[in-house]
């Protein structure tokens, strides 16, 4: 079962191109795990094309021009969505709904323009928001158009012309989604470069993009933070995660199997927030363990286009290796039926646990006797991005969340989606920089000029 996959194509000076790079990996049918094609890469001088025309690429961006972007990408999001899931694996069930975001993102930021999120006078002194300057937005390949929809509608919103670049292992949806946003902006204020980390590193290292948003792991964020650092330049980093699930000693037994069934399989694992730790009390950890068992046995998994699939296969076959790799000479149970053939990784709970994100199906289990332990265990890794807690009681639940050392957590909830779509993203610790959201990442590629006669707040010395 595949989609028909456009070409493998970049956009540059509004020009479509074949990137001609091999990169020496070859690209992969994940349910089967066939090769199908090569990533490949946009070539540096092309590259270094795209960063000469967004450094004197110019044109106000409208909230019309945004909302006519959405508008058409409504038409395409099931062609988008269909080659989302074929390439990452995510079963579609999963990926349509994930599919507001992407025309979602650009009306988000329509009504943000709308709403004067670009001017923020204060008695009298004028405070412009200005685009910082020609922006990369770099997305990861577990969900690629609706990080990339995220990330552009906000930059072009800003009015900074945009390079985006996303995984060579995940290429074809952005060109679709470049088809579209090219075809409503001005020329040279939106451009698509395909390729690796070589191509990122070329394009964070050269001083004329002016900020940086980047998703992904924590390795590559290092390498953009330092590669920004001797610059000056902002950059947005949503790293990894290994967020804990904590189970108190009064949580109804097959509501926490559920978060925890449901954060291990959400994306098939392959997700920053998904569930790295779980955090049970000793004398329930046995009967937990086997209720979450018998959940995740019961999971269809398939074809991510089968409709009726659950879980489906992992992105390519060397992340399958990483995290079998992870999971080696280590006390655990896996859990479920895999087809016989495809990337596969089966839900998996370690005896022990796993202090170290894997970004898969796979969680460490700690246990406690005391609960006044869970914040120090949950907070006893450098991650912070997301935690949960599953609990009856539910002031005391939120109690033990604000003493968790993270950018948010859920009490007694499991969705992918945030707590409120207009409250902030953070991240602490090596979970990333900045705040992302909607509100969030629109001021992230803005500057600000405060212009004004000076007036009451005068201070004359002599």
């Amino acid at each position: 079962m595949t989609p028909e996959l456009p070409a493998i194509r970049d956009l540059i000076d509004d020009t479509w191109g074949t990137p001609k790079v091999d990169l020496g990996v070859a690209l992969e049918d994940p349910s089967s795990g066939t090769a199908i094609a090569e990533a490949v890469a946009t070539a540096p001088d092309r590259v270094e094309r795209a960063l000469a025309v967004a450094d004197r690429a110019s044109g106000r961006i409208t909230a019309e021009m945004l909302e006519s972007i959405a508008d058409a990408l409504d038409i395409r999001l099931p062609a988008i969505t269909e080659l989302d899931a074929f390439a990452t694996g995510v079963p579609i069930r999963q990926a349509e709904p994930l599919g507001i975001i992407v025309s979602g993102a650009f009306r988000l930021a329509a009504m943000q323009i709308r709403a004067g999120a670009l001017r923020d006078d204060r008695e009298g002194v004028e405070v412009h928001r200005l685009p910082l300057g020609p922006a990369l937005c770099l997305v990861p390949w577990n969900a690629p158009a609706p990080m990339a929809a995220h990330k552009v509608a906000n930059a072009l919103a800003a009015g900074c012309p945009v390079i985006l670049k996303v995984s060579e292992l995940t290429p074809y949806s952005a060109v679709l989604l470049a088809e579209v946003i090219a075809a409503h902006v001005p020329a040279g204020m939106f451009q698509l470069v395909q390729g690796g980390a070589g191509t990122g590193a070329q394009l964070v290292a050269d001083p004329r993009i002016k900020a940086v948003s980047f998703t992904g792991g924590v390795t590559g964020g290092r390498a953009v933070a330092t590669l920004s650092a001797p610059l000056f330049r902002p950059c947005q980093l949503e790293l990894g995660g290994n967020n804990p699930l904590i189970v108190l000693p009064d949580a109804d037994l097959d509501t926490a199997a559920r978060m925890a069934a449901e954060l291990l399989t959400t994306l098939n694992g392959q997700w920053c927030r998904a569930l790295g730790r779980l955090i049970v009390p000793a004398d329930r950890a046995a009967d937990l363990v086997e209720a979450i068992g018998k959940r995740l046995d019961s999971l269809r998994m398939g074809s991510p286009l089968d409709p009726d699939t659950e879980f489906g296969p992992l992105v390519h076959s060397r992340h399958v290796a990483a995290l079998r790799t992870a999971i080696a000479g280590r006390d655990h149970r896996s859990f479920g039926v895999l087809p016989d053939a495809g990337n596969y990784v089966a839900p998996t709970l370690l005896d022990d646990d796993q202090p170290e994100e894997v970004f898969g199906p796979v969680a460490g289990v700690v246990t406690y006797d005391s609960v006044e332990d869970v914040a120090r265990l949950a907070n006893a890794v450098p991650y912070g991005l997301e935690a949960y807690v599953c609990g009856a009681d539910t002031e005391f639940a939120l109690a033990i969340a604000r003493r968790i050392r993270a950018g948010e957590v859920k009490v007694n909830g499991s969705s992918i989606m945030s707590l409120n779509l207009m409250t902030p993203r953070p991240a602490w610790g090596i979970s990333g920089l900045g705040e992302e959201g909607t509100a969030e990442t629109l001021r992230f590629f803005t500057g600000a000029r405060v212009v004004g006669v000076e007036g009451r707040f005068a201070l004359h010395t002599a």
